[in-house]
């Protein structure tokens, strides 16, 4: 067994490799750059090393500090998690040149399936189905758009490099396809260094599902069944599950089989992942999938694999590594229930999915309910350089139902503040009907997304606790202290408090008097209700109407956050003396929602916008994110340049009215 491993990687998956060390005593080395100074994988691992700035392309992504740091703390391997370096073929042989192992296959199997065109060829010569397309080199718009009509519309544009959806569009006619390649191309470019595209026939009932394969050292590979994570959005993963619903045991064993023979097809070694689509039109069938693309690592929903079937993938890794055979052969694998996994990101799925950025000021993760892979605590802070995933809420049960189940009542336990998470829409989305019947799909999301992520109104209850809350009511009352023994007593009127409170620019006035122990009579926005308020463990009871309702209510200086059933409100005071200090014209900026690269501008002095015309494009926290004009108008300034770094709220674009036009 190894010594002492290196993790080259941050956040949960570095902690989640540390504690499977830990378990089998084996020594771990935690790298961190400027932003991860204090971050829980280097609290939770034995030694840590400094390896640079804060941006990744100065830290996490430079292999030679990261192997300078393997040999300055002694380590005799080095695990790459996913992401970063782990499927880049030159780090995974400088490792090895180094004379240090590589918690991975060889860089040369890397190689073979890190190129989307390559690979195909690779595997159709293997014997394994492949997506219509074009997996050519010749990258000139006007031929890649001729493939795209020949292929027939829709279809989807993929960088040739790379995964995680970058690079990645779907295309409904010839009119988009040419600015829909030109972003491909610049995010792709960005996040692999390559922008080189190819083609594939989109397919119109697509089901993602994906096969788990391991091999080691001595010729064996075996398949640890199949994950369905077809619950996607912008090619994003958003909830896994294995095994996938509806799977024919025939189409599992075919798929199994092909998997395999991808793996073999490369001398794989190591933890893999062969990511097919399947058209589900007709239900699943053994001669309707064909082959993607091949990760060379362990995955993001790896724990859904490791529910049911009781497998630690990690220790697999470590003793696969080691020159160990696996653990186990094909037919002493089997399948033991469900399992679910939903990543609970720092995004507003209220404005479009927002990556947030900010201090995580509380933190409540279900720990009781759920296995919760993370990398953050209360106090850390969600930084602008990397994904901001907080955690993964992985559920398991004996049938699909109750492994769901499990999943939306610990998502209803999430609570966050300092930044907006996206909990409420996990559990919205794991309560969807179709999901919920074991009928997902690719397009299901963007099919749901208004319910999905459309803000709920707050009930009167809910806003009378913020109200209280932030009054300071709720507050234990000084000893001793003759006013807490005259409740509601003021001379010549009745006891009354006034707040203002703002959720989402709305301003709500609240007025509430107290009426008794845990009673209030209260007046929300120009309703009155009685509310009765009690306490159960760290939760506010409150009945109003013969209801009662559970609610949870986490408070700053000056704000608050209510959490009831799964949904979040979160309240500021408004102070009813600073007055509107909105400046005149704020409406015409354009401002960047986060810091961010300033990636292009469609914009110059002078020109007429129309409202919603795209007029920049940033790229902030592995995304794209594009700027539109709010309204018609002329651009009056341009304050920024393509490339440049922007904080957050800067001013890149000032909007005027247009010229009135001479009817003569």
């Amino acid at each position: 067994m190894l010594k002492k491993v290196l993790i080259a990687n941050r956040g949960e998956i570095a902690c989640r490799i540390i504690r499977t060390c830990h378990r089998l005593g084996v020594a771990t080395v935690a790298v961190y750059s400027d932003a991860d100074r204090d971050a829980l994988h280097v609290a939770l691992a034995g030694e840590a090393v400094h390896i640079g700035p804060s941006p990744a392309s100065e830290s996490y992504l430079s292999g030679d500090r990261i192997i300078e740091a393997a040999f300055c703390a002694g380590a005799d391997a080095i695990h790459p998690g996913y992401g970063f370096l782990s499927e880049n073929p030159d780090f995974a042989e400088a490792v090895t040149a180094a004379g240090l192992r590589f918690i991975g296959p060889s860089g040369a199997a890397i190689r073979a399936m890190g190129l989307k065109d390559a690979a195909k060829v690779l595997m159709e010569q293997a014997g394994v189905p492949v997506v219509p397309g074009y997996h050519g080199t010749d990258q000139n718009p006007d031929f890649l758009l001729s493939e795209a009509e020949r292929i027939g519309f829709p279809v989807l544009i993929k960088a040739r490099a790379g995964g995680g959806g970058k690079g990645m569009r779907r295309v409904e006619s010839a009119v988009a396809f040419r600015d829909a390649l030109a972003s491909a191309r610049r995010e792709a470019l960005a996040a692999f260094g390559d922008a080189s595209c190819l083609i594939e026939k989109y397919i119109t009932h697509p089901r993602h599902i994906e096969i788990q394969v391991f091999g080691d050292d001595h010729g064996n590979v075996v398949h640890l069944f199949e994950r369905d994570c077809s619950l996607q959005r912008r090619h994003q993963k958003v909830i896994e599950e294995a095994p996938a619903p509806g799977m024919p045991e025939d189409m599992r064993r075919v798929m199994g089989e092909a998997a395999v023979k991808a793996a073999e097809a490369i001398g794989y070694s190591g933890a893999g992942t062969v990511e097919f689509i399947a058209d589900s039109s007709e239900g699943l069938k053994p001669d309707r999938f064909w082959f993607m693309e091949m990760n060379t690592r362990l995955q993001v929903e790896h724990p859904v694999t490791e529910a049911i079937t009781g497998v630690d993938l990690v220790e697999w890794q470590l003793r696969v590594t080691s020159g160990e055979p696996l653990p186990k052969r094909q037919d002493e694998l089997s399948i033991d229930g469900w399992a679910f996994e939903a990543r609970l990101y720092a995004e507003d799925a209220e404005r479009g999915f927002l990556p947030a950025i900010g201090m995580l000021a509380h933190l409540d993760l279900p720990e009781d309910l759920a296995r919760i892979d993370s990398g953050v605590r209360a106090g850390d802070r969600i930084s602008p350089f990397y994904d901001p995933m907080i955690a993964k809420v992985i559920t398991h049960g004996p049938d699909r139902a109750t492994a769901l189940s499990r999943l939306s009542t610990a998502l209803a336990e999430v609570r966050a503040t300092g930044v907006a998470t996206n909990a409420s829409f996990l559990r919205r989305l794991a309560n969807e009907p179709d999901f919920a019947e074991g009928n997902p799909d690719t397009g299901l999301i963007e099919r749901h997304l208004a319910e999905l992520t459309m803000a709920h109104p707050a009930l009167s209850e809910v806003v009378a606790l913020a109200a209280l809350s932030l009054s300071g009511a709720l507050e234990p009352a000084a000893p001793n202290d003759p006013w807490a023994r005259l409740p509601g007593f003021r001379l010549w009127s009745e006891a009354a408090d006034f707040v203002t409170l703002d959720h989402r620019g709305h301003h709500v006035a609240v007025s509430f008097s107290r009426r008794g122990e845990g009673a209030y009579a209260a007046t929300v926005d120009g309703r009155d209700i009685d509310l009765h308020l009690g306490r159960s463990g760290d939760a506010y009871l409150t009945e109003t109407d013969g209801r009662k309702h559970r609610l949870h209510a986490i408070r700053g200086d000056r704000d608050v956050t209510v959490f009831k059933g799964g949904e979040s409100w979160h309240f500021s005071l408004v102070d009813p003396l600073a007055g509107d200090q909105e400046e005149a014209g704020a409406g015409d900026r354009i401002v960047a929602p986060m810091p961010g690269l300033v990636k292009l501008l469609r914009a110059a002095v002078g020109a007429d916008v129309s409202r919603g015309e795209t007029l920049a494009v940033m790229e902030a926290m592995k995304m794209e994110l594009a700027l539109s004009a709010p309204r018609d108008g002329r651009i009056a300034e341009v304050l920024v340049a393509e490339g440049e770094q922007v904080l957050e709220a800067a001013v890149l674009l000032v909007l005027e009215p247009p010229p009135e036009t001479d009817h003569g």
